[in-house]
């Protein structure tokens, strides 16, 4: 079983996130998660080695090689075959100016992150199951109007075609089952959870198993094993 993915650290977000071909806004999309979009950004925009890459974002040298590979890949494809490009999800979290190799873009900007917004939508594949998991440092989060977070993955034919971290703002975690809605889920796992938010989710059509514990990648794992309950 591989590692939990670690969090990645980003200066900040980008301020443009979509782009299409001129005259083609319906061509079909492609996704650049924000942890790939920093790692191109850092390497190729402002010439930093993977090293020193690695030591900005917190994470391994070889990730940065993996992740830069990954977006290089998608950037070519994009501009080669004239696609829709979107800049969206990802496992990141912003940078509140504090680390020592920390970019100057970082620099004072930690209430504007603090008070950062979910997102309207990830885009959800076409024929996808999306299943949502309430968690904290990799963790299934054991109380569900609590959760800070939530991973999503969207799985078809029994593939994981990708996977995004959501965080909350402690505002709007009453409102997470239309939050959950409103971001498509289908299944949702956690531990526990009130019956008040068990019937909401039921309103909207949403597949609860709850009680569970343990890691986020083995509660994902024993549910496309039809393990969980």
């Amino acid at each position: 079983m591989s590692r939990p993915q670690k969090c990645r650290r980003i200066c900040a977000e980008p301020r443009f996130t979509e782009f299409a071909p001129k005259g083609d806004e319906n061509a079909r999309s492609i996704v650049l998660s924000i942890d790939e979009y920093e790692v191109f950004r850092l390497v190729d925009y402002e010439n930093k080695t993977h090293e020193e890459c690695a030591k900005q974002m917190d994470i391994s040298r070889t990730t940065v090689t993996e992740i830069y590979d990954s977006a290089r890949k998608k950037i070519a494809n994009f501009l080669v075959n004239g696609l829709s490009l979107k800049i969206q999800g990802g496992n990141y979290r912003i940078c509140d100016g504090s680390a020592a190799c920390c970019g100057l873009r970082c620099k004072g900007d930690e209430s504007e992150a603090s008070n950062a917004a979910v997102p309207e939508k990830v885009d959800k594949p076409e024929g996808a199951v999306r299943i949502a998991i309430v968690c904290e440092d990799g963790e299934v989060f054991p109380h569900f109007g609590q959760s800070e977070s939530f991973i999503l993955y969207d799985v078809k034919d029994g593939v994981l075609l990708q996977q995004n971290v959501v965080k909350l703002s402690g505002a709007q975690r009453g409102a997470l089952p239309d939050i959950l809605k409103r971001f498509l889920v289908d299944k949702l796992i956690c531990g526990g959870i009130g019956p008040g938010a068990l019937n909401a989710l039921d309103t909207h059509g949403i597949e609860v198993f709850t009680g569970v514990s343990g890691s986020t990648e083995q509660a994902f794992n024993n549910w496309l094993k039809g393990c969980l309950n």
